[in-house]
């Protein structure tokens, strides 16, 4: 029998998890690199650029990917042959190995988790508890599968209790653009298929997991392939086709491998679960056999794809602190600023808190007015930092307060990554605002642009705080113009058309050739 020390266990949950904090898995940056080679639309490929750029500045550094270091994702399978060395029940070593990791001094992470879910979702400080599933299955070791998944991909999450003769794959295509690109593409995107309805989740999440191997796929034999195999390239080839690309920017690469689980299920039951993993990719594989705790081998730089992003020599360098409705009204949907001055931050629970303050009468801590604010909780300083690493949180879900601060409040203009909803562009072109575009999964990169930092109101919500900070060249896109205009909207439908009509061009080839 195999006996697994408590200490062990514990320190390689810890160090998997400050492992994958910094380090994409290779597998991803092969695959992400081989996008970057592909892609033609310029906007998605700078953003693929600040992506890879942003993950080779982590490695060297050892400083998160994504400012949103997410929360914890435990596969725990134990051998029937194994115990465990400890007065703590396998979660409780769990939530300790987490706890340990999110407060390492020399590279803490963001603190994301809140008690009280429906009540007064306090912050727990230290990223616990995680969420862990374990199995009993044969043998003498101690397997782990762990990730750190992102909020803003996890909240793209869905299932669907099919009918048995519905079509997965129209179900699929339906889905993927309601998603929108608040789980920052290209990623994966995981899919659970039968058992019950939780059996389905359980699948879609297991299997973000394993890796990227559809480039070994597409090179099969299609006569050796399986039924899961056959489905898997043809979600991949058809969400490809949607043109949604990085960032929802429009492109050809919206998704780098799609990944099936399936499992026997009711005759009268259909259940499809869909989970993306986001460019932040984070997750791990160890295995515990009472050597010690597990070794994780870093990748070698030199295998990474030699890009290096740098503003384009087009962007346009303004400074925020001056700005007025009539400078921004020029700006146009997909141009490139460089942002220099004085920006405020503030997400969700900090503008459910000046809405109920205004609400009651009370006097704010801060002026909004003619100000830009980022939707960012940024990572804590480390060494000689202004601060952690800070990109950017889904925009959408501040939609409900947007005719809030820019109505009542003359808030110039936001930044955040991702779409905004109709209600949202109404308002904004209303107002003659504007909304910004950051990369989502280049935190890292992003935070060099930032020189100073302080928190200037709300300082118990902790990440959530609302903070000012010095910023010089700063990259963003213009997302949403002062018309209305959302890249959003057009960059896709143009990248849709062309590639249907790449795609009728190639087949006209190949009729040709076969006429001939």
């Amino acid at each position: 029998m195999t006996t697994i020390k408590q200490a062990d266990f514990i320190q390689s949950v810890s160090d998997a998890l400050q492992y994958i904090s910094y380090y994409h898995p290779a597998d991803y940056i092969q695959a992400l690199g081989e996008a970057y080679k592909l892609e033609q639309s310029p906007a998605a490929k700078d953003a693929i650029a600040q992506i890879l750029t942003n993950s080779r500045m982590c490695a060297e550094g050892k400083r998160p990917i994504c400012q949103d270091t997410g929360i914890v994702v435990a596969f725990v399978k134990v051998g029937m042959n194994v115990r465990f060395e400890t007065g703590l029940s396998l979660e409780q070593m769990v939530n300790e190995g987490v706890r340990r990791a999110y407060l390492l001094p020399e590279n803490k992470l963001r603190a994301s988790i809140v008690t009280d879910p429906a009540g007064k979702r306090a912050n727990t400080k230290d990223n616990t508890p995680a969420v862990v599933h374990v199995s009993l299955v044969a043998g003498d070791t101690v397997e782990v599968s762990i990730a750190a998944k992102g909020g803003g991909s996890e909240n793209k999450a869905k299932l669907a209790m099919l009918n048995p003769n519905d079509s997965i794959v129209d179900w699929i295509l339906e889905v993927v653009p309601q998603m929108g690109a608040g789980w920052c593409p290209p990623g994966m995107l995981g899919i659970g298929i039968g058992g019950s309805a939780e059996k389905a989740m359980l699948m879609a999440k297991e299997s973000l997991m394993a890796p990227i191997d559809m480039h070994e796929l597409k090179l099969k034999d299609r006569q050796s392939l399986n039924k899961i195999e056959e489905l898997r390239l043809e979600i991949f080839e058809k969400v490809n086709n949607l043109g949604i690309g990085a960032q929802g920017l429009g492109g050809l690469a919206t998704v780098l491998d799609v990944k099936i689980l399936d499992y026997p299920t009711h005759a009268a039951s259909l259940p499809v679960a869909i989970i993306p993993n986001c460019a932040a990719t984070r997750h791990v594989h160890f295995v515990l056999d009472a050597n010690g705790a597990a070794e994780l081998t870093p990748p070698d730089l030199n295998t990474y794809p030699d890009v290096h992003w740098a503003p384009s020599a087009q962007a346009k360098r303004v400074n925020v602190d001056t700005l007025t409705k009539t400078d921004i009204a020029h700006w146009q949907a997909g141009e490139t600023l460089l942002l220099t001055g004085k920006i405020l931050t503030g997400r969700d629970a900090a503008h459910k808190r000046i809405a109920n303050m205004l609400a009651k009468g009370e006097k704010l801590p801060v002026d909004l007015s003619n100000r830009f604010i980022y939707y960012v909780g940024p990572v804590d300083a480390v060494k000689n930092e202004a601060v952690g690493p800070a990109g950017p949180t889904t925009a959408t879900r501040m939609d409900d307060y947007t005719e809030l601060m820019l109505g009542q409040l003359n808030l110039l203009g936001s930044i955040g990554k991702a779409e905004r909803g109709d209600e949202a562009l109404a308002v904004i072109k209303k107002y003659k605002s504007v909304y910004l575009m950051a990369v989502g999964g280049a935190a890292f990169l992003v935070s060099k642009a930032i020189k100073k930092s302080r928190v200037i109101a709300f300082e118990d919500l902790s990440m959530e705080a609302i903070y000012e900070f010095d910023v010089v060249d700063m990259p963003v896109t213009v997302a949403v113009s002062a018309t209305g205009e959302s890249v959003h909207k057009t960059g896709p439908a143009l990248w849709q058309e062309k590639i249907g009509q790449d795609k009728i061009a190639k087949q006209k080839v190949i009729e040709i050739t076969a006429l001939n």
